[in-house]
């Protein structure tokens, strides 16, 4: 780890699973981002939520709807979010005589995102939805596991 990160991760106080979520997915450059990915596969925006129950994941995806994202798990702990959708544009261009003649809002090409989720995350319950631009991807946690049982016994 880099001492800017740990001294970043010091000062903030994050947790060891905060960090993990962090450090497994660098940040995409932002002025790939602004361009809506560029020419090459562009990371999605992403916040995440440590509950005591879930863990819940908030990405930005303007103009994609729910059938143009795919939301995997990979080698059992690899949550993996994608799209190969395309942003669809106004009406307009196709009527006869009219043309855009300014464009800035390009079309959204390829977006992943991977994510190393903990041990405790349990990958038989992920859920996912898309409501105004914003995907919300909810992971659930596994129950700790039982304190084992002391016994003693008596020597003789």
């Amino acid at each position: 780890m880099s001492a800017v990160v740990e001294a970043l991760s010091e000062l903030l106080n994050f947790p060891e699973t905060i960090e993990k979520f962090v450090l497994s997915s660098p940040r995409p450059n932002d002025a790939d981002h602004r361009r809506g990915g560029g020419g090459s596969a562009a990371s999605f925006p992403a916040d995440i939520l440590d509950a005591p129950s879930e863990y819940v994941f908030y990405m930005d995806v303007p103009g994609l709807s729910k059938s143009d994202i795919q939301v995997t798990v990979e080698e059992e702990n690899t949550l993996v979010i994608k799209s190969n959708g395309k942003r669809k544009r106004e009406d307009g261009e196709g009527e006869e005589g009219c043309k855009y003649v300014r464009l800035e809002r390009r079309p959204i090409q390829k977006l992943t995102r991977k994510f190393k989720l903990p041990e405790n995350a349990n990958v038989s319950a992920i859920t996912a939805k898309c409501e105004n631009g914003v995907l919300t991807v909810v992971v659930k946690k596994l129950p700790p596991p039982p304190n084992p049982k002391t016994v003693e016994v008596a020597i003789s």
